[in-house]
């Protein structure tokens, strides 16, 4: 009989630690999920929504193919919608930069073509008449993020799986073999973990004396009020400062990364007046007719990174049964694939493809 309460302790109830969870269980294993908030309440609930692989880097190209699939096989419980994406230039050197990006994400294998201005008014027409450039992908598309936490819930439960809503760790302690977590006035042993924190990761993996160079951007998504249906397809720009998608009841959804203030340790973040105004100047120059919405709700959430901007994917480095997964731009495409990668990982299945190891970030300049 084991002497521990669990197999592997899982602390952060997001995509990637629920993800994780239910890899872990199909392999054998008994996971706790223990999350400070709900379920899917973090980045993974709080994001725009947006499965696009024209705003993925080149190197995540392969894993942002994979989650897309992911995605679509979930389909109308987190409400996916395959609708195409255009991303706008709006000038010569936007132009420029459109196409030698989208180029070398056309050859990391994502299918984007190039579209002209006649073709593009065509398909569009309430598009903006300035676009000098646009690139096209029929891939992508968007989920509905504020489901997240329901449809992982759900899919816990089906497994068998136990989670802990609304407890926060208060401290993680190494017991020689394995680790005991305090949470929520209860101490639960394990002989893994893995940190899978969001935005909170940095202050989880110092509990175990590691620290992780982790910063949180905080970013801005708006909705606006239901109107006309002014486009089918997710839009966005050659900077990636912004995404844009009306949902199926009217409303436009609008991101890009604009960053408010705040940090993870003070709770939520704040809307920031500047950036959201240029934010919406921007998406009512890609869509004119916007200038005359209404915004309903504006609000801000915590993406994860470390200075090179790829995963933490791996074993933490000189700590024994410890596991980091998170802090990437574009995790919440990513996740529902790499959070399968991890569970592998941990079960000491062969990889599709790699993961990325946490320890390169110590040797990063």
């Amino acid at each position: 009989m084991s002497p521990f309460d669990y197999d592997i302790v899982i602390v952060g109830g997001g995509i990637m630690g629920c993800g994780a969870a239910l890899r872990l269980a199909e392999g054998g294993m008994k996971p706790l999920v223990i999350e400070k908030d709900d379920l899917g309440q973090g980045a993974s609930g709080v994001n725009a929504g947006t499965l696009s692989l024209q705003i993925k880097r080149v190197k995540l190209m392969q894993y942002a193919l994979r989650g897309h699939h992911e995605w679509e096989a979930m389909g109308a419980a987190v409400g996916f919608h395959k609708t195409g994406g255009y991303t706008l230039a709006f000038n010569a050197r936007e132009a420029e930069l459109l196409h030698d990006r989208m180029e070398l994400k056309r050859q990391a294998g994502a299918p984007i073509t190039f579209v002209s201005r006649d073709e593009l008014a065509r398909r569009e027409p309430e598009l903006s008449t300035n676009v000098v450039a646009a690139s096209y992908c029929a891939q992508d598309g968007y989920a509905n993020s504020s489901l997240t936490g329901q449809y992982y819930r759900r899919r816990l439960a089906d497994a068998g799986i136990e989670y802990q809503e609304k407890s926060p760790v208060d401290r993680i302690e190494a017991l020689g073999p394995g680790y005991a977590i305090h949470c929520g006035g209860r101490k639960v042993t394990a002989p893994r973990v893995l940190l899978a924190a969001g935005g909170w990761l940095r202050q989880a993996a110092a509990m175990l004396g590691l620290d992780l160079p982790v910063r949180a951007r905080v970013n801005t998504v708006s909705v606006t009020e239901p109107g006309p249906r002014l486009t089918p397809s997710v839009i966005g720009h050659a900077t990636g400062l912004l995404t844009l998608k009306q949902k199926a009841n009217g409303t436009m959804l609008i991101g890009g990364g604009w960053q408010g203030t705040g940090a993870p340790e003070d709770g939520r973040g704040v809307v920031s007046p500047e950036t959201l105004l240029t934010n919406l100047q921007l998406a009512s120059f890609a869509v004119p007719a916007l200038r005359n919405w209404r915004i309903v709700r504006s609000w801000t959430g915590f993406e994860a990174n470390v200075p090179d901007f790829y995963p933490l994917a791996g074993k933490a480095p000189g700590l024994d049964g410890v596991f980091i997964l998170g802090c990437v731009r574009g995790g919440y495409t990513i996740g529902p694939y790499i959070s399968k990668l991890m569970g592998d990982f941990i079960l000491g299945r062969t990889l599709e493809l790699p993961l990325f190891d946490p320890g390169r970030i110590f040797n990063l300049e």
